[in-house]
């Protein structure tokens, strides 16, 4: 019998209403974890109802007792590292080492909002006129909440409710109907910590959760990763109704080789971390590379030499098995959107250097190797798509030129890389792409804690990016006063 998950709010695991429910199955192996009840409105509205109670005695405690529930969650983090990191494994799928990897950046998020008392400092100024002073306060605004995916559990729901409720504010997680098992550990730690009832709440479900929280009136914003689609429809949804939105959407990250790039020992590290930007995760991440532009002949096919070399050598396996260096898709459906995306790159006119749908019939979980197809054009579909797949994709290009203007024709923006070391070649790079967040000899460039986070074009819906400063804009209202005394004597 496999366990019913149960919501948390108002410092309590609350049973749902709804009899829906998603099974959560181990990738690996097909083996049924858990299931996941699809709650709707009324589960969302009492985890809201909860959060905005809270919310009047959250607000008013100082920032710097605020943090101290962070400081000692990260205590309980740092203590159950491994068994998160196993939890992430077994039903995500990804290597023991990728989702250690995800739990540390975690815990990063954690130690980053505990400088809230810092970060959140309003401004003041004297004598802005004669006799007259300015100052501006940052205060928190209510009830927020994020819409999860299922690629990394842990992580991502990190990127915003530490620094929502350092600031003052209450937080609602939906978290994947996917990957549930995750959250329910890290609530477990936080309900150990102690914060007030109401503070931070889990509410499980899919889409009929997700637009609950989009119209929701208590709700003052709203933060979503996912699909392009979803993405638009939520940024949509919640604008509509006031709210504040941040919303990341899908990625088409090109990564383009210089020819200095392979002379030396540079020519393998430049290969091997752009197969692995690829092939990490087995793909299922926003900030994966995807198309590799190949600057010159001679480029071109140390790239294709290369990563056909390491797609053969690469270990196919379950996550916990510590020979595997590339764990499963997360569905099958998944596995044959991608499969069907090869099929028709091939078509198209797409030439298979390696083609790792085969040689899986032992596999039971929903396994795909690396496959490596050069000669793509770039009105291929399948150099357009989002693949959130193992698909190594080449193209050679004439000049750094082409390579930018490939990049900036494309609609989704979300990171880009350059391998270089010619410093003008990296600058121009830097300067000219369209992408928010740029890798100069970097597989993948995602920004600390400390900084921000964010595509642009239809890779990010929003005005103000994920964690770091910009946490603070996003979870915080700016109020300004301005200040004239009247002395005895004095004239205005």
């Amino acid at each position: 019998m496999v366990d019913l998950l149960r919501n948390y709010y108002n410092g309590q695991w609350q049973s749902a209403h709804s009899s829906q429910t998603f099974s959560v199955i181990n990738p690996a192996n097909e083996e049924l974890l858990a299931k996941t009840p699809l709650c709707g409105e009324k589960e969302v509205d009492e985890a809201v109802q909860s959060a905005q109670g809270a919310f009047s005695a959250w607000k008013k405690i100082p920032a710097s007792d605020r943090t101290q529930y962070l400081f000692r969650l990260k205590t309980e983090l740092e203590d159950h590292f491994e068994d998160l990191s196993r939890t992430i494994t077994i039903e995500h799928g990804k290597t023991l080492n990728e989702s250690r990897g995800s739990v540390r950046r975690a815990i990063q998020m954690v130690e980053t909002a505990c400088s809230i008392p810092t970060l959140m400092m309003g401004e003041n100024f004297e004598d802005i006129a004669k006799g007259i002073d300015c100052s501006t306060v940052n205060r928190p605004m209510g009830v927020f909440a994020c819409i999860a995916p299922f690629n990394f559990p842990a992580m991502v729901p990190f990127w915003f409710w530490p620094f929502a409720v350092a600031c003052g504010n209450t937080f609602i997680i939906k978290a994947s109907e996917r990957v549930p098992l995750t959250a329910i550990k890290i609530f477990e730690l936080i309900d150990k910590v102690g914060f007030p009832p109401g503070v931070v709440n889990l509410v499980h479900g899919g889409k009929e959760a997700v637009n609950a929280l989009c119209v929701h009136p208590l709700v003052k914003g709203v933060s979503f990763v996912g699909s392009t689609p979803v993405a638009k429809h939520v940024y949509q949804t919640a604008c509509h109704q006031g709210k504040r939105v941040q919303a990341l959407g899908g990625a088409k990250n090109v990564m383009v080789a210089m020819p200095d790039a392979m002379e030396k020992t540079m020519g393998q590290k430049s290969i091997a971390t752009a197969f692995e930007s690829i092939t990490g995760c087995a793909g299922e991440r926003c900030l994966a590379g995807s198309l590799v532009l190949c600057i010159g002949k001679e480029t071109y096919e140390s790239f294709k030499n290369g990563c056909v070399t390491l797609a053969k050598n690469l270990v196919v396996g379950s996550g916990l098995d510590p020979k595997t260096s590339m764990g499963p898709l997360i569905s099958m459906e998944a596995k044959e959107r991608v499969s069907g995306l090869i099929d028709r790159a091939i078509k198209q006119g797409a030439k298979a250097l390696y083609d790792g749908r085969e040689g899986l019939e032992k596999l039971k979980g929903y396994f795909l190797k690396p496959t490596i197809l050069s000669n793509i054009k770039a009105d291929m579909e399948i150099a357009q798509e989002e693949i959130f797949g193992p698909v190594v994709l080449l193209a050679e290009v004439e000049s750094l030129q082409n390579a930018i203007d490939w990049i900036n024709a494309l609609p989704l923006a979300n990171t880009t890389t350059i391998f270089t070391n010619n410093g003008a070649h990296a600058r121009k790079f830097a300067s000219e792409v369209d992408p928010s967040m740029i890798g100069v000899n970097i597989g993948v460039p995602a920004p600390m804690s400390f900084f921000s986070f964010g595509g642009s074009k239809e890779s990010f819906f929003g005005d103000i990016k994920a964690h770091g400063k910009a946490s603070v804009r996003f979870y915080t209202d700016t109020y300004t006063t301005i200040y004239r005394w009247h002395h005895e004597g004095s004239i205005w």
